[in-house]
């Protein structure tokens, strides 16, 4: 009986011990911590998730079906962290008994999630329904982000009038300047703001108009790819240019812009069928309207060539070769006023305020042996100011009054067979006195004084100065007509008229 007892003690023992052994090794006990890592969202398991055991620091990764498993873990309390780029880190608490198997899921947010998007962007300047701005504006909003995330902004404007569309990318400042607008023009702009993280928001949309007129008093014009161009601008209190808008198109040629207060025309010379005509816009360069048809202006050198209005701004006079005609404003009514008689050509004309008679430069097919006259309404010649002039004649313009008239001539008396003038100058012609007097510009020497024109309130003129070489810099000045030195006012610019 002893035996018996003896025998089951031993079997019952050894039991103990074999059970023991499972999960105890060296007197340590040992439990198993299994999971599961899914998207917080759609429980979509998660690969390649790397699970951290602290205070171990055992790691693992989670296979293709999101799980993994620590086997033969201490009995302990753990943390456990789940960590994966583009996801918040997410931690478990797993408190392990010996021989049990704890599971744990994972549910991992992505990084955004609890990332604020910016706030709605809000247009500041111009207000909704602005009207009458310039044609560049300067756009204004403001957004915010609680999260300190940097912001960045697209910018887009649409128009009422084409299916063009600004779309500014990547702006980091809350304004921007948006500039040559067309006058007259409706836009709606939007702005969206971005942290790149979380979708981008949207502003309302605002409008704006553009003024119908420019306002600009100043047109000139600037060669672009071997044309002429056409601008408009404004000077400022302190002398600096602005608002400058580009009138005509910088594929076509188009020179010698005359505008009309009365009819708020600008008139000008263009290239049309191999011709050079007249053409009328308003000073927002819109409404381009072709006068002459049947006989095109011509002279020896169409870049000196000049036309008139008439005061009234409804007709106009123009010369082709020889011949003087006058035309009214819609192209109807052509007719012949003055021929020369010598065969000369007449190369630029201007019309009195009065409307009473015309002053005319005539040249001999190469520019020079040149008359400067006047002439009635009937072609009959009035005054006669300069006959047979050797060098050459250009730039004439009336006062308001008809008393005076504005004209140049190279006093160096040079002539070549590219039209190069040496010392141009420009001079005033008192009718009453029958007396020539030059304006003092205080001109550098070696330089030429180019198309004057009075200011619109005759104290002093406008023109262009450049070296004498002829193919430099011509930049436009204005000096008082009693003499002073020259103040600048647009550079790489010619053709000066300002009204």
């Amino acid at each position: 009986m002893k035996k018996l007892i003896k025998f089951l003690s031993f079997i019952l023992f050894m039991t103990f011990i074999n059970c023991s052994e499972d999960n105890t090794i060296g007197g340590v006990e040992f439990g198993t911590i299994t999971g599961k890592v899914v998207k917080a969202s759609d429980f979509e398991p998660i690969e390649n998730v790397k699970v951290t055991l602290s205070p171990t620091n055992n790691t693992t990764t989670t296979d293709e079906n999101g799980e993994f498993v620590f086997e033969e873990v201490p009995v302990n309390d753990y943390s456990v962290e789940a960590e994966k780029p583009d996801f918040l880190n997410t931690f478990e608490a797993v408190s392990l008994a010996a021989g049990a198997t704890v599971n744990i899921i994972f549910e991992m947010e992505i990084s955004t999630a609890l990332n604020n998007p910016p706030t709605t962007p809000e247009l500041i300047a111009p207000t909704d329904g602005t009207v009458n701005t310039d044609n560049s504006v300067e756009l204004i909003w403001s957004s915010s982000d609680v999260d300190e995330d940097a912001i960045e902004y697209r910018l887009e404007i649409k128009n009422d009038f084409n299916n063009d569309i600004i779309n500014i990318q990547n702006l980091s400042d809350t304004t921007y300047v948006v500039s040559n607008l067309k006058f007259g023009g409706k836009y709606f702009w939007q702005v969206a703001a971005s942290d790149n993280i979380n979708p981008e928001v949207l502003s309302t949309t605002n409008t704006f108009s553009v003024k119908e007129d420019p306002g600009n008093r100043f047109t000139y014009v600037k060669i672009e790819d071997g044309n002429n161009v056409i601008y408009s601008s404004s000077l400022d209190d302190d002398g600096n240019v602005t608002n400058t808008v580009q009138l005509t198109e910088s594929g076509a040629n188009s020179w010698r812009p005359r505008k009309n207060n009365t009819v708020n025309l600008i008139a000008f010379l263009k290239t049309f069928d191999n011709e050079t005509h007249i053409f009328t816009m308003k000073p927002d360069g819109s409404e381009v309207t072709k006068v002459t048809s049947n006989i095109p202006i011509n002279s020896f050198n169409l870049n000196e060539v000049d036309f008139s209005w008439s005061a009234t701004g409804d007709k106009f006079i123009y010369p082709s070769f020889d011949k003087l005609y006058m035309i009214n404003k819609d192209g109807s009514g052509l007719q012949l006023i003055h021929q020369t008689t010598n065969g000369h050509l007449i190369t630029e004309c201007d019309w009195s305020n009065d409307g009473t008679k015309v002053a005319l430069r005539t040249n001999n097919s190469v520019g020079y042996d040149g008359f400067i006259y006047t002439i009635d309404m009937s072609g009959n010649i009035l005054d006669t100011i300069i006959s047979s002039n050797i060098g050459a004649l250009g730039g004439l313009n009336f006062s308001v009054d008809g008393s005076k008239l504005l004209y140049t001539k190279d006093f160096s008396n040079f002539q070549s067979s590219n039209y190069r003038r040496l010392d141009n100058r420009i001079y005033l012609y008192d009718f009453s006195a029958m007396t020539e007097t030059e304006v003092l510009t205080q001109r550098t020497s070696g330089t030429n004084d180019l198309d004057p024109r009075f200011s619109p309130n005759e104290a002093e003129v406008i023109f262009v100065n450049t070296s004498n070489d002829g193919i430099s810099e011509k930049k436009i000045f204005k000096a008082f007509v009693a003499g002073s030195t020259a103040e600048e006012m647009f550079q790489d610019a010619l053709m000066p008229d300002w009204e």
